[in-house]
């Protein structure tokens, strides 16, 4: 969490949901804590959702845990349901009622199709879905990103939303909407492209390393 004391209103720092954006309706509690939350830090979102239904939204690069807290409490601020993945272990007991409740849904590996299979049906028969997913998958730099969000994104025929986590400048910043053009390979560079100016917590770049 970075430099508090910030000098923006709650209304200037998360824009207002689109018309067809995953509604979730919280209770009074976890909708003021996420807002306390997030009004103690200088942190905004900068930019629109795109008016989608359906998408998958990338956000790089993932330097810190506070990348996700403050997803998460944006979310809950806006009374939008944002969708993540989860290993199934997170998901036990008490602990996994707090986290589907927190939008999380737990993978099954031993599903016959897999992870990405078992979140590309679950975003095909749902009317809305927005998914968070870190390509990096970890916050220590890599030598390349996880592919996931590609092909579940491929086989559900959904768009891409591009999250810049930019930390230097205390936001995240809503990008464009990337459409697949069925080449992994190409889109993966372009991706590459977009995200290279951004840097998260320490300098660190999103990038594979060498790209």
């Amino acid at each position: 969490m970075s430099r508090p004391g910030p000098s923006l209103a709650l209304s200037e720092r998360l824009p207002p949901p689109p018309a067809q954006a995953p509604r979730i309706r919280v209770q009074r509690f976890w909708r003021w804590v996420a807002r306390r939350l997030i009004g103690a830090t200088d942190w905004r979102l900068v930019g629109a959702f795109p008016d989608l239904p359906k998408f998958i939204g990338i956000a790089a690069p993932h330097s810190a845990n506070w990348d996700g807290i403050f997803g998460i409490s944006a979310a809950y601020a806006m009374d939008i349901r944002a969708t993540w993945m989860g290993k199934s272990s997170l998901f036990k007991g008490g602990l996994g009622a707090m986290m589907r409740g927190l939008g999380g849904i737990a993978t099954d590996r031993n599903n016959k199709n897999g992870a990405v299979g078992q979140m590309a049906e679950l975003m095909r028969a749902s009317e809305r879905m927005w998914l968070f997913i870190a390509p990096e998958g970890t916050r220590r730099p890599v030598k390349k990103w996880r592919t996931g969000f590609w092909h579940i994104a491929s086989q559900s025929n959904v768009p891409l939303v591009l999250l810049y986590l930019d930390y230097p400048n205390n936001c995240i910043r809503i990008g464009e909407v990337f459409h697949l053009t069925g080449d992994k390979e190409a889109d993966l560079a372009e991706l590459y492209e977009r995200f290279r100016p951004y840097r998260g917590k320490g300098g660190k770049s999103g990038l594979p390393e060498g790209v």
